[in-house]
């Protein structure tokens, strides 16, 4: 294994042959990282938490209590997980049919949000800065920005990168600044595209 001489290790994690951790990232109690696994610099993995080989996961990546990353999945820079919330790797699993060549992979961009006990069913995209409600389940690609809630998931708005409802609807056209950080937002059609503050020290 490769750990930055910065990088936080509890005693009680497990650290598998062959895992990467970057600078300044903090493995808590009774983590186990599979071997294969790259980990960018400033993550923060917290207790109870799994990650399976071939995972991804870039920087400032934080991942609450009790999640398991599975095989497959990746997880771009500035990505939150939630408590207990669910990735899946297999769409139609059966204890007595093997499907490891089977794998769907799931990709997680940049500053999204995955709320606490959501479920994402594998094979699925989630756009950059979207936001996952608590307790949603997501059966299909999510576009960057949506704010999406239910069983199955939804969209019901928009969220800035801040983490803010972005006041638009849903289609159409508008436009909308962020009153924290001054990012202009604007709404074409069915899409909602972002202009950071020139002094911006939000997400890109």
């Amino acid at each position: 294994m490769s750990v930055h001489p910065t990088a936080s290790v509890h005693c009680t994690a497990i650290v598998d042959e062959g895992a990467v951790i970057g600078d300044f990232s903090r493995i808590w109690h009774w983590v186990h990282i599979s071997s294969g696994v790259v980990i960018g610099r400033g993550c923060s993995l917290g207790q109870n938490v799994f990650v399976g080989n071939r995972v991804r996961i870039g920087d400032n990546v934080k991942i609450q209590n009790n999640v398991s990353v599975y095989e497959s999945v990746t997880l771009e820079d500035d990505v939150f997980c939630g408590p207990s919330m669910v990735f899946t790797n297999v769409y139609n699993p059966r204890s007595k049919v093997s499907r490891r060549e089977e794998y769907r992979e799931t990709w997680v961009e940049r500053g999204a949000t995955l709320g606490a006990n959501c479920t994402i069913v594998c094979g699925i995209r989630i756009g950059h800065h979207a936001f996952l409600g608590a307790g949603s389940v997501v059966t299909r690609d999510v576009k960057p920005f949506a704010l999406m809630v239910g069983v199955p998931a939804r969209q019901i708005g928009w969220m800035s990168a801040y983490g803010e409802r972005v006041d638009l609807p849903l289609s159409g056209a508008g436009k909308w600044i962020c009153p924290h950080t001054g990012d202009q937002y604007a709404l074409y059609g069915e899409q909602l595209r972002y202009q950071p503050a020139p002094s911006a020290h939000s997400a890109g």
